[in-house]
């Protein structure tokens, strides 16, 4: 006869506010460098298989199944450790990530870039060393037409 489910452990499960359909936003961050490599979702079972195994371990909403992240593409999340915000509503997995986390190839889900609209923000390049020297504050650097959103395309 197998074992039964060893269920998740009730102070861990306590600590969790879920979606109306029991599930719980997992972010993997590469453990060493603190790069945000993917988003996933965890139910019960998943959080526990992940923390039994040390493989992140996923539930697919699109194919209503668990999913163990590299089984298929050998692209492995070895957890290091899990985090539970101080909300209850996001774990944060840090992993060692074995080759690209996003199913595109890219090493990080998060590898596009938006844009932004508003005046009051900045952008990287804006803030760069580079950028604040004193030659890069020049009349000329700092003229209406050169920060236009026009003239940045």
């Amino acid at each position: 006869m197998p074992d039964p489910v060893t269920p998740l452990d009730p102070a861990v499960s306590d600590l969790l506010r879920r979606t109306p359909d029991g599930l719980v936003a997992a972010v993997a961050q590469q453990h060493d460098t603190g790069e945000v490599l993917m988003l996933a979702w965890m139910d019960d079972e998943a959080l526990r298989r992940t923390l039994a195994t040390g493989e992140a371990t996923y539930w697919s909403r699109s194919r209503s199944e668990y999913w163990v992240k590299g089984a298929t593409s050998g692209h492995h999340q070895a957890v290091r450790e899990v985090r539970v915000d101080c909300d209850g509503d996001a774990l944060l997995l840090l992993v060692d990530q074995t080759g690209p986390a996003c199913h595109t190839g890219e090493r990080s889900c998060f590898h596009r870039v938006l844009e932004s609209t508003s005046p009051e923000s900045t952008s990287p390049e804006s803030t760069s060393p580079e950028s604040t020297s004193p030659e890069s504050t020049s009349p000329e650097s700092t003229s209406p037409e050169s920060t236009s959103p026009e003239s940045t395309s």
